[in-house]
């Protein structure tokens, strides 16, 4: 007899954010599964006869083959993510762990969304994301820099708004000035940036620049970075990307 996997995105951190079914499927599960930090923002809910595995970065491939195997083998079953698990989260292992799997041995899989880092980082300055916009990360660990750079350029081309998930580390610490100076080349030097840091958690850092401006030493891993289009304008605290002219005060 299979169990359940339910592949849970907890949203970008304070339990506020989390959506009430990401809760009961944690509280229902026999087993939990994630890297540990992100266990620690359910430990809220997780009980002392819970199966719970707190993995450790680089061990995504892992954990998702092991939570595979527990909900096969009969139990309900939560992995969970930050943010949405379908966005850079878990749930692309995970379902293809499972479908590796004889369909009448499969556990029932399903995936629960979550706030991700980009529309949380949007609504704490406003409305940056409020037209056309693109997710990027810029981390080259599973994807040619090459690759991630005419991702970059046709974005820009395409005059969208942008979210920078990963944009910086201490092991790749020059590709977000990079993706600076090839924005620069498409936009303009006062395009709005804001710069979101620990997004929903302790030490919460809210910064609005420009792309001329920008200082990539002040962003790291847990920062977002949202880049404006053309028609982004700063309204005090707020950067809002108008959906139409007339929302410009245009024609």
């Amino acid at each position: 007899m299979t169990g359940v996997l339910t592949i849970v995105g907890l949203g970008p951190g304070d339990a506020r954010h989390r959506t009430p079914a990401a809760t009961e499927a944690i509280a229902d599960a026999e087993a939990v599964y994630g890297y540990s930090a992100y266990i620690d923002a359910c430990d809220d809910i997780l009980r002392p006869d819970q199966f719970v595995v707190r993995g450790r970065m680089t061990e995504e491939k892992l954990r998702a083959e092991q939570a595979v195997d527990a909900a096969a083998g009969g139990r309900r079953v939560v992995l969970v993510s930050s943010g949405d698990a379908g966005v850079y989260g878990m749930a692309t292992l995970a379902l293809s762990n499972a479908y590796e799997i004889e369909e009448t041995a499969r556990p029932e899989v399903r995936v629960l969304p979550g706030v991700t880092a980009a529309l949380a980082a949007s609504a704490l300055v406003g409305a940056p994301l409020a037209h056309d916009f693109a997710c990027l990360t810029l981390s080259d660990l599973l994807t040619p820099w090459e690759e991630v750079e005419r991702r970059l350029r046709a974005v820009a081309d395409a005059d969208l708004a942008i979210a920078l998930y990963n944009p910086r580390s201490k092991g790749r610490p020059w590709q977000l000035d990079r993706a600076r100076q090839v924005l620069l080349e498409r936009r303009e030097p006062a395009t709005p940036v804001a710069l979101v840091a620990d997004i929903a958690r302790d030490g919460q850092r809210v910064e609005l620049t420009t792309l001329a401006d920008l200082d990539c030493d002040k962003v790291g891993m847990t920062t977002t970075v949202l880049v404006g289009s053309s028609t982004t304008r700063r309204l005090g605290d707020w950067l809002v990307t108008p959906r139409s002219a007339a929302e410009l005060g245009v024609g």
